[in-house]
């Protein structure tokens, strides 16, 4: 609220300080009698000009801030503001022929909660804006691939609003943020174009975890759907971060993987197969909301040409846009250290929805347990 000063009129007369003779420069001296009504209009003339000054000035300072709080107002729908306890999940919104659906508010949403653990229900499509991050291994048997693959790659992110942003991490033993978040598809293009790194051991998920911290810089949005598209062979020979820790930050930022694996082929029991990726490869993707995605077979491993990526690039934005943000605003009440069950419904008829690695139903459960005095929430959402 702005506070605005009410400038009372003073006393009649200017001020006097200590000392000062003020009788050349008082109009109630006996001399300028005759002219005291004249001195007194203007006084109250100039007394009420000041006040309309003053008035006009609140007004002027009143607009601004208007301005200033609806533009505050516009941002608080995106922005989320750090005393507020809202835990977030991507969902996926489907209809009886598996197809995304459109246009849903939370209007759509049948909320249960006998506890009353929450304060209200956070609803919003979550693939209008979205934060990018293509992770790229850097080994000499994928840059080709990589390279063929740009346009595919950078198509996908221009499907989306012109409030999102794509950044580009390249990595092998460590990893380089070579193009931080930008609109510029000029230097995100630049970026996919680099030498092999022939023989040099891969950091899969030290550089996974490197990746997590570009996001950092962003301002945190409620609307911004942030995912990390991680392309590599699977194979981790060099990571001191476990694939769990790498899972646990990705949840805590709201940030999902869709992992393309180009896999590496191997001979077995007379031929080749698919050498298995380093534990917890795949799991990035399962475990934060994204898709795991193998490209190829023992059949395509002899073809004379890179792989398509396109038809994968599209599944991510169909995916994507299929998907919605449902939170919860909990309350510090809810804080008390006990579990807490309650139950969001889907009303219109013949739609369902998954939340995580659950699968589709009309109705998913959800559990919080929050202790005193802590940020951090242990959340799960077992399957109705």
């Amino acid at each position: 609220m702005l506070d605005c000063v009410l400038i009372r009129s003073q006393p009649r007369g200017f001020s006097r300080e200590p000392g000062q003779d003020h009788r050349h420069h008082d109009y109630r001296h006996s001399r300028y009698s005759r002219l005291w009504p004249f001195f007194r209009l203007a006084e109250r003339l100039m007394l009420r000009f000041a006040v309309l000054i003053s008035f006009l000035a609140c007004l002027a300072v009143a607009a601004q801030s208007t301005s200033v709080l609806a533009q505050q107002s516009t941002d608080d729908d995106e922005v989320v503001r750090v005393n507020t306890d809202l835990l977030l999940f991507p969902i996926r919104i489907r209809d009886k022929k598996g197809q995304a659906i459109a246009g849903l508010t939370d209007q759509d949403l049948s909320l249960k909660d006998q506890d009353q653990v929450t304060t209200g229900v956070y609803f919003s499509r979550g693939a209008e804006r979205v934060a990018m991050l293509f992770a790229l291994d850097q080994s000499g048997s994928l840059r080709q691939i990589i390279e063929q693959q740009r346009e595919a790659a950078l198509a996908l992110f221009s499907r989306f609003g012109e409030r999102s942003s794509v950044a580009i991490v390249r990595f092998s033993s460590s990893a380089t943020l070579v193009a931080p978040f930008t609109k510029d598809l000029e230097n995100a293009r630049a970026a996919f174009k680099f030498r092999a790194a022939p023989n040099a051991k891969t950091a899969i998920f030290d550089s996974a975890a490197t990746a997590l911290k570009a996001f950092d810089d962003l301002t945190p949005s409620r609307t911004e759907r942030r995912i990390i598209v991680l392309i590599s062979d699977g194979l981790d020979t060099q990571s001191r971060t476990s694939a769990d820790t790498v899972i646990e930050a990705a949840l805590e930022q709201h940030v999902s993987f869709y992992v393309i694996h180009l896999p590496l082929f191997e001979p077995r029991d007379g031929r080749l197969e698919v050498r298995r990726p380093t534990k917890g490869f795949k799991e990035l993707a399962e475990k934060t909301g994204g898709k795991y995605f193998l490209v190829g077979d023992s059949k395509s491993a002899l073809a004379p040409r890179p792989p398509d990526l396109t038809p994968i690039f599209q599944a991510i934005e169909e995916d994507l846009k299929s998907q919605y943000l449902l939170g919860f605003y909990i309350p510090e009440s809810a804080r008390d250290d006990r579990k807490h069950v309650f139950s969001v419904s889907m009303k219109p008829e013949g739609v369902e929805y998954s939340v995580g690695r659950n699968g589709y139903s009309r109705t998913q459960k959800f559990m919080i347990n929050l202790p005193p005095n802590e940020k951090k929430s242990n959340s799960d959402n077992p399957h109705d």
